[in-house]
Protein backbone atom coordinates (compact mmCIF):
# COMPACT_ATOMS: atom_id res chain seq x y z
CA UNK A 1 0.00 0.00 0.00
CA UNK A 2 2.68 2.17 1.09
CA UNK A 3 4.29 2.13 -2.15
CA UNK A 4 2.06 2.37 -4.41
CA UNK A 5 0.66 5.76 -2.65
CA UNK A 6 4.87 6.60 -3.11
CA UNK A 7 4.29 5.52 -6.22
CA UNK A 8 1.55 7.91 -6.96
CA UNK A 9 2.66 11.14 -5.48
CA UNK A 10 6.03 10.63 -7.53
CA UNK A 11 4.01 10.29 -10.89
CA UNK A 12 2.00 13.52 -9.94
CA UNK A 13 5.13 15.34 -9.25
CA UNK A 14 6.73 14.57 -12.56
CA UNK A 15 3.47 15.66 -13.83
CA UNK A 16 3.40 19.04 -12.29
CA UNK A 17 7.08 19.69 -12.68
CA UNK A 18 6.26 18.65 -16.81
CA UNK A 19 3.30 20.96 -16.71
CA UNK A 20 5.14 23.50 -15.22
CA UNK A 21 7.70 23.53 -17.53
CA UNK A 22 5.04 23.65 -21.03
CA UNK A 23 2.90 26.30 -18.99
CA UNK A 24 6.05 28.23 -18.88
CA UNK A 25 7.32 28.06 -21.97
CA UNK A 26 4.02 29.22 -23.21
CA UNK A 27 4.10 32.17 -21.26
CA UNK A 28 7.00 33.28 -22.50
CA UNK A 29 6.00 32.43 -25.99
CA UNK A 30 3.05 34.28 -25.15
CA UNK A 31 5.24 37.66 -24.01
CA UNK A 32 7.67 37.83 -26.81
CA UNK A 33 4.70 36.86 -28.99
CA UNK A 34 7.06 33.69 -31.08
CA UNK A 35 6.31 30.13 -31.59
CA UNK A 36 7.56 27.88 -29.05
CA UNK A 37 9.70 26.32 -31.74
CA UNK A 38 11.27 29.55 -32.37
CA UNK A 39 12.84 29.56 -28.38
CA UNK A 40 15.34 27.88 -26.40
CA UNK A 41 16.46 28.78 -23.04
CA UNK A 42 17.33 27.59 -19.42
CA UNK A 43 16.55 23.44 -19.56
CA UNK A 44 15.88 23.37 -22.91
CA UNK A 45 17.59 20.51 -24.76
CA UNK A 46 17.81 18.96 -28.43
CA UNK A 47 19.85 19.87 -32.04
CA UNK A 48 18.98 23.67 -31.50
CA UNK A 49 20.78 23.58 -28.27
CA UNK A 50 24.20 22.04 -30.10
CA UNK A 51 23.46 24.69 -32.28
CA UNK A 52 23.69 27.32 -30.47
CA UNK A 53 26.59 25.84 -28.32
CA UNK A 54 28.81 25.24 -31.31
CA UNK A 55 28.41 28.95 -32.73
CA UNK A 56 29.12 30.36 -29.19
CA UNK A 57 31.93 28.17 -28.60
CA UNK A 58 33.06 29.28 -32.11
CA UNK A 59 33.45 32.92 -30.92
CA UNK A 60 34.54 31.91 -28.01
CA UNK A 61 31.85 32.51 -25.83
CA UNK A 62 31.24 28.97 -24.39
CA UNK A 63 33.60 26.51 -23.36
CA UNK A 64 31.26 23.43 -22.17
CA UNK A 65 30.25 20.52 -23.99
CA UNK A 66 28.25 20.66 -26.83
CA UNK A 67 25.78 17.97 -25.29
CA UNK A 68 22.35 19.88 -26.46
CA UNK A 69 21.40 21.13 -22.70
CA UNK A 70 20.98 24.58 -22.15
CA UNK A 71 22.28 24.67 -19.04
CA UNK A 72 24.07 27.08 -16.91
CA UNK A 73 27.42 27.88 -18.72
CA UNK A 74 25.18 27.67 -22.42
CA UNK A 75 22.74 30.42 -20.62
CA UNK A 76 25.86 32.81 -19.46
CA UNK A 77 27.37 32.26 -22.96
CA UNK A 78 23.76 33.68 -24.49
CA UNK A 79 23.75 36.74 -22.11
CA UNK A 80 27.60 37.38 -22.96
CA UNK A 81 26.79 36.99 -26.41
CA UNK A 82 23.53 39.43 -26.25
CA UNK A 83 25.42 42.32 -24.60
CA UNK A 84 28.29 42.34 -26.78
CA UNK A 85 26.22 42.26 -29.66
CA UNK A 86 23.58 44.86 -28.32
CA UNK A 87 20.62 42.53 -27.96
CA UNK A 88 18.03 42.22 -25.19
CA UNK A 89 20.14 40.38 -22.03
CA UNK A 90 17.94 37.60 -20.91
CA UNK A 91 19.67 34.47 -21.52
CA UNK A 92 16.70 33.33 -23.65
CA UNK A 93 17.73 32.37 -27.58
CA UNK A 94 14.40 34.06 -29.49
CA UNK A 95 14.87 35.10 -32.86
CA UNK A 96 16.73 38.04 -32.79
CA UNK A 97 19.16 36.18 -31.10
CA UNK A 98 19.04 33.14 -33.23
CA UNK A 99 19.19 35.43 -36.34
CA UNK A 100 22.43 37.09 -34.56
CA UNK A 101 23.81 33.99 -34.45
CA UNK A 102 22.94 32.87 -38.01
CA UNK A 103 20.38 30.27 -36.79
CA UNK A 104 17.25 29.74 -38.13
CA UNK A 105 14.36 31.69 -36.41
CA UNK A 106 11.14 29.44 -36.42
CA UNK A 107 8.27 31.46 -37.28
CA UNK A 108 7.69 34.59 -35.87
CA UNK A 109 4.25 35.30 -34.99
CA UNK A 110 5.54 39.16 -34.54
CA UNK A 111 7.86 41.33 -36.83
CA UNK A 112 11.30 41.72 -35.74
CA UNK A 113 14.09 43.72 -36.91
CA UNK A 114 17.91 44.44 -36.65
CA UNK A 115 18.57 48.03 -35.02
CA UNK A 116 19.47 50.30 -37.93
CA UNK A 117 22.38 51.31 -36.19
CA UNK A 118 23.63 47.75 -36.27
CA UNK A 119 22.79 47.16 -39.85
CA UNK A 120 25.15 50.63 -40.51
CA UNK A 121 27.99 49.18 -38.70
CA UNK A 122 27.70 46.07 -40.43
CA UNK A 123 27.47 47.71 -43.77
CA UNK A 124 30.31 49.68 -43.28
CA UNK A 125 32.77 46.79 -41.61
CA UNK A 126 31.47 44.97 -44.46
CA UNK A 127 32.72 48.02 -47.15
CA UNK A 128 36.24 48.23 -45.43
CA UNK A 129 37.15 44.78 -45.40
CA UNK A 130 36.00 44.23 -48.94
CA UNK A 131 38.15 47.48 -50.00
CA UNK A 132 41.24 46.48 -47.80
CA UNK A 133 41.73 42.61 -47.63
CA UNK A 134 39.34 40.89 -50.41
CA UNK A 135 42.19 39.55 -51.88
CA UNK A 136 43.41 37.66 -48.41
CA UNK A 137 42.38 34.44 -46.93
CA UNK A 138 38.81 34.40 -45.07
CA UNK A 139 40.58 34.74 -41.38
CA UNK A 140 42.78 37.70 -42.38
CA UNK A 141 39.69 39.17 -43.65
CA UNK A 142 37.86 38.80 -40.39
CA UNK A 143 41.26 39.80 -38.82
CA UNK A 144 40.94 43.31 -40.75
CA UNK A 145 37.35 43.91 -38.77
CA UNK A 146 38.74 42.83 -35.65
CA UNK A 147 41.55 45.69 -35.93
CA UNK A 148 38.54 48.07 -36.54
CA UNK A 149 36.72 46.91 -33.41
CA UNK A 150 39.85 46.97 -31.42
CA UNK A 151 40.34 50.57 -32.19
CA UNK A 152 36.76 51.59 -30.80
CA UNK A 153 37.83 50.28 -27.29
CA UNK A 154 41.20 51.78 -27.54
CA UNK A 155 41.03 55.17 -26.08
CA UNK A 156 44.00 56.19 -28.58
CA UNK A 157 41.11 56.00 -31.43
CA UNK A 158 37.67 57.31 -32.31
CA UNK A 159 34.88 54.93 -30.20
CA UNK A 160 32.76 53.98 -32.87
CA UNK A 161 33.09 51.78 -36.04
CA UNK A 162 32.66 55.28 -38.58
CA UNK A 163 35.28 57.13 -36.50
CA UNK A 164 37.48 54.81 -36.66
CA UNK A 165 37.48 53.78 -40.60
CA UNK A 166 37.04 57.46 -41.21
CA UNK A 167 39.78 58.57 -39.10
CA UNK A 168 42.05 60.85 -41.56
CA UNK A 169 44.91 58.94 -42.89
CA UNK A 170 43.48 55.11 -41.42
CA UNK A 171 42.87 53.43 -44.05
CA UNK A 172 44.01 53.17 -47.46
CA UNK A 173 40.35 52.16 -49.17
CA UNK A 174 39.00 55.33 -47.46
CA UNK A 175 41.68 57.38 -49.16
CA UNK A 176 41.47 55.85 -52.72
CA UNK A 177 37.78 55.56 -52.88
CA UNK A 178 37.56 51.67 -52.70
CA UNK A 179 35.82 52.02 -49.82
CA UNK A 180 33.12 52.84 -52.13
CA UNK A 181 33.40 49.48 -53.78
CA UNK A 182 29.96 46.87 -53.14
CA UNK A 183 31.29 44.14 -50.82
CA UNK A 184 30.67 40.62 -51.40
CA UNK A 185 28.94 37.97 -49.40
CA UNK A 186 32.43 37.10 -47.75
CA UNK A 187 33.18 40.61 -47.00
CA UNK A 188 29.73 40.66 -44.75
CA UNK A 189 30.32 37.37 -43.41
CA UNK A 190 33.85 37.90 -42.30
CA UNK A 191 32.49 41.71 -40.48
CA UNK A 192 29.46 39.75 -38.92
CA UNK A 193 32.11 37.10 -37.01
CA UNK A 194 34.13 39.97 -35.93
CA UNK A 195 31.04 41.92 -34.27
CA UNK A 196 30.01 38.25 -33.15
CA UNK A 197 33.26 38.24 -30.86
CA UNK A 198 35.71 36.76 -33.01
CA UNK A 199 39.74 38.26 -33.08
CA UNK A 200 41.98 36.23 -35.00
CA UNK A 201 44.30 39.42 -35.17
CA UNK A 202 44.83 38.61 -31.48
CA UNK A 203 44.00 42.43 -30.37
CA UNK A 204 45.88 44.05 -33.21
CA UNK A 205 45.24 47.73 -33.83
CA UNK A 206 47.06 47.97 -36.82
CA UNK A 207 47.79 45.65 -39.99
CA UNK A 208 49.89 46.32 -42.91
CA UNK A 209 51.36 45.08 -46.21
CA UNK A 210 55.57 44.58 -45.35
CA UNK A 211 55.55 44.76 -49.19
CA UNK A 212 54.13 48.07 -49.69
CA UNK A 213 54.48 50.10 -46.50
CA UNK A 214 56.80 52.79 -47.14
CA UNK A 215 55.78 54.13 -42.84
CA UNK A 216 59.29 53.62 -40.99
CA UNK A 217 57.07 54.12 -37.65
CA UNK A 218 54.21 51.38 -38.41
CA UNK A 219 57.44 48.98 -38.68
CA UNK A 220 58.32 50.01 -35.12
CA UNK A 221 55.24 48.16 -34.23
CA UNK A 222 55.04 44.99 -32.08
CA UNK A 223 53.80 42.41 -34.69
CA UNK A 224 51.47 39.83 -33.29
CA UNK A 225 50.18 38.22 -36.18
CA UNK A 226 50.57 37.40 -39.95
CA UNK A 227 47.81 36.10 -41.57
CA UNK A 228 48.20 36.26 -45.80
CA UNK A 229 50.07 39.01 -46.57
CA UNK A 230 49.48 41.65 -43.51
CA UNK A 231 51.47 42.13 -40.59
CA UNK A 232 49.22 42.59 -37.37
CA UNK A 233 50.21 44.65 -34.94
CA UNK A 234 49.98 46.31 -31.59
Amino acid sequence: MRKRILLVIITITITSILSASIIFRDEISHLYGYSRAALSYYGSTGQEVKNIQYKLSIWKYYKGKIDGVYGYKTYTAVRQFQAKNGLKVDGIAGPQTLAALGLPTGQATKATSAQPSSNRNLDLLAHLVYGEARGEPYTGQVAVAAVVLNRTRDSRFPNTIAGVIYQPGAFDAVADGQINLAPNETAYKAAKDALNGWDPSGGAVYYYNPSTATSKWIWSRTIVKVIGKHNFAK
